[in-house]
């Protein structure tokens, strides 16, 4: 642990007036609506429907509920200290700059990894339209098109971001309206299923319920680049406390909502959930007799899974920059022209591009030792942004009450109880031999990132 000295030291400001505010509050708000709709929700939610059937409803909500309270307590400290570091800016405020290394860089190579998988993903859809193309082709276009916009302009990366999300966010609202229309029997050609479909609510038994959880937990990665954005808008605090007050709704509407259509529409154990070629949505589409919606929905998951790659880019090159402009990376990342941290976003695609070329390169041992390397990332930042918060809340109310735009609730027993919530998870990962290698291998790099920290900021008190 940090000396007190340095955890009670106030850090250097991490976001330098060299960064613009280019975003607008439309901008923001359609980040903070089209970042919970990613390609994880339309195709990795099959297999967690597979396994826990109808319950499935139960573990999104759980899972749903775990997210909303990391959403606001990360809005909490992200409205108090507008930051384009987000968390990792928090954890160094909070307990020292080992915390801000191992949270930034552990989640910049999660980002930069996914960066490359999405980019594949898009890379396949496209190549099915147009055969006898090669792969990496396609990626290699997505990626100079995205590294263009993020490098121009932030205000690119909006407008990029608007439409995307704007694209997602019709499609997920027409299922839902369809779906509801269906499930009432007031759909023309469809009659009402009632509850024939729910009969089998946990098929598996718990067991089955617990991999659906565990599967639903990551499907909610990416809710965090509207704080990372946030600290370019025109009002980082009003941003952020618009986004995170929504959030609830939003992943009530999104998810649970969804998962809720699909089961009610569909048998859970229908083999068309889990075929890679159309999924449990494109499943319910032609359950109800929309045409053409297998098409449809490729073309929707085409857009979420270049929208991640975009925001990914993005949020990479920011979390970098910060980290280099608080002493804990090469200086030539934080360089910034025109208002963007050029290296930083060059740096972060050819990462990503890198990883592209290891799942050719090397699919059978590095590129899934990569892939294990970042599986649980998400739920280790998760913990350093509830720890931030147990230790900064008491923090800004003696020193700036006023900063506390926006509060967690029931602080401190709702932050434990969220804590409490995500060692759980750890432990279910542990228990299963299909993530139990994900867990373990997250736990090393972390530790390794969190020991380089640590013994840096060693040396910097020393000078």
């Amino acid at each position: 642990m940090p000396s007190s000295s340095t955890t009670t030291q106030t850090p250097p400001q991490d976001q330098p007036a060299s960064l613009t505010h280019g975003l607008k509050q439309r901008h923001l708000s359609m980040i903070a609506l089209g970042g919970v709709i990613g390609a994880g929700l339309f195709v990795g939610s099959g297999a967690g429907i597979a396994a826990a059937g109808p319950s499935i409803v139960i573990a999104y909500a759980v899972s749903g509920v775990l997210v909303m309270l990391v959403m606001r307590m990360l809005g909490e400290m992200s409205a108090a200290y507008p930051s384009s570091g987000s968390f990792s800016a928090h954890a160094e405020r909070a307990m020292g700059p080992w915390a801000g290394f191992a949270a930034g860089w552990s989640f910049w190579v999660l980002l930069c990894t996914a960066v490359g998988l999405e980019g594949i993903g898009a890379a396949k859809i496209v190549q099915g339209w147009v055969p006898g193309t090669p792969q990496w082709m396609w990626v290699a276009l997505f990626m100079v098109v995205f590294l263009g916009a993020n490098l121009a302009a932030v205000r690119n990366f909006g407008e990029f971001e608007f439409w995307f999300a704007a694209l997602k966010v019709g499609a997920i609202s027409l299922f839902l309206v369809l779906g509801v229309l269906a499930i009432t029997g007031v759909l023309p050609g469809t009659r009402a299923p009632g509850t024939s479909n729910l009969s089998d609510f946990l098929p598996h038994g718990s067991e089955g319920l617990v991999i659906g959880l565990l599967a639903s937990v990551f499907a909610y990665g990416g809710l965090e680049t509207v704080t990372i954005a946030a600290a370019e808008s025109e009002d980082p605090v009003r941003g952020v406390a618009s986004a995170v007050r929504t959030a609830m709704w939003r992943i009530a509407l999104f998810y649970i909502g969804s998962m809720a259509v699909v089961v009610t529409l569909i048998p859970w154990d229908s083999k068309d959930i889990v075929d890679p070629h159309k999924g449990p949505y494109v499943a319910t589409l032609e359950r109800i007799g929309v045409p053409g919606a297998a098409q449809l929905m490729q073309v929707i998951i085409l857009v979420a899974l270049l929208s991640a790659m975009n925001a990914n880019i993005y949020g990479s090159s920011r979390i970098a920059y910060s980290l280099v402009e608080r002493g804990q990376g090469p200086k030539a990342l934080a360089k910034v022209s025109g208002g963007v941290p050029r290296v930083a976003v060059l740096t972060s695609c050819a990462v990503g591009f890198l990883c592209v070329l290891l799942s050719y390169w090397r699919p059978d041992d590095v590129f899934p030792w990569l892939l294990n390397m970042i599986g649980a990332v998400i739920l280790v930042v998760w913990i350093f942004i509830a720890v931030s918060q147990l230790l900064l809340r008491r923090r800004i109310e003696r020193e700036a009450p006023e900063k506390l735009v926006v509060r967690m609730w029931a602080f401190p027993w709702l932050t434990w109880v969220a804590l409490a919530g995500m060692v759980t998870i750890f432990v279910l990962m542990a228990r299963e031999p299909d993530t139990r290698l994900q867990l373990y291998s997250t736990g090393g790099m972390t530790l390794c990132l969190a020991a380089a920290g640590y013994a840096w900021q060693r040396v910097r008190a020393r000078r």
